[in-house]
């Protein structure tokens, strides 16, 4: 069931819960409305799956002058065209094929919609054409709209080899950088410091290749995904078992420089 209503997740931002629960997922995809205090023009990021009624929500916020998305999956780029139709507002995304009536996002493009200051991050690792979206007027420290790259609960599966683990690292960096932002992430609950998240995602990082040295250790220096999958992620349940393996294999690549044997 679509959300009936925005609900408030920092001074400058509003979201709505997308009905699209799943082991990937989460709950659904977190929707946000951008805009400032007093303000009828919006910003929206990721209108998410083609559900009519969340898009009718969104729409209602106010005059959508913008659209971002934050990366590729259909579960935050469905209903983009639809949702350009709805409200006359231009798509934007890293990757050109992503954008409806807008160009392409540029890393460290600075844009200002909805009477806010927008600053666009390119974070590649989930997918290659990921994308933060920095708020740094949001508070006292500023937010960040974090999409897949850093998920409100759990950790973020690596969509190799579009996304690795290399571009993944180097992004947990850079975001390190805004220091205590606010996390508004595409799914699960919104966090309240970026820099103890980006430690922590960056531990958890570490012990998986000790994990993935260790498997290979016992499996042979060119164990396949599969093998070494089933050592690493044996506990793993069925329907998230080809996430595990494409982590699996974001990390082989890059331990083994590049080259996944």
């Amino acid at each position: 069931m679509s959300a009936t209503t925005l609900t408030r997740s920092s001074p400058l931002t509003r979201f709505a819960l997308a009905p699209n629960p799943g082991p990937m997922s989460l709950e659904g995809t977190n929707s946000y409305v951008i805009a400032a205090e007093g303000s009828s023009h919006v910003v929206v990021v990721d209108p998410g799956p083609l559900d009519e009624d969340h898009l009718q929500l969104l729409a209602s916020a106010g005059t959508v002058d913008l659209v971002l998305i934050t990366h590729r999956h259909p579960d935050h780029t469905e209903a983009s065209e639809r949702f350009a139709e709805l409200t006359g507002a231009p798509v934007r995304a890293f990757h050109p094929d992503y954008c409806v009536g807008g160009d392409p996002l540029t890393d460290g493009e600075k844009l200002q919609a909805g009477g806010v200051d927008i600053t666009v991050l390119a974070t590649p690792g989930h997918t290659s054409d990921s994308v933060c979206f920095h708020l740094p007027d949001d508070g006292p420290g500023g937010s960040v709209l974090t999409g897949d790259t850093i998920l409100g609960r759990g950790t973020t599966v690596l969509d190799y080899p579009d996304g690795t683990l290399g571009d993944y690292l180097a992004s947990l960096d850079r975001l390190s950088e805004l220091g205590h932002a606010t996390v508004l992430p595409a799914h699960g609950p919104v966090l309240p410091d970026l820099s103890t998240v980006v430690l922590t995602y960056r531990d958890h990082r570490q012990e998986r290749l000790e994990q993935i040295r260790s498997a290979l250790h016992s499996a042979g220096a060119d164990a396949s995904v599969s093998a070494v999958a089933d050592l690493v992620y044996a506990d793993v349940p069925a329907n998230v078992r080809r996430a595990a393996e494409l982590s699996v294999a974001a990390q082989l690549q890059y331990l083994r420089g590049g080259a996944l044997l």
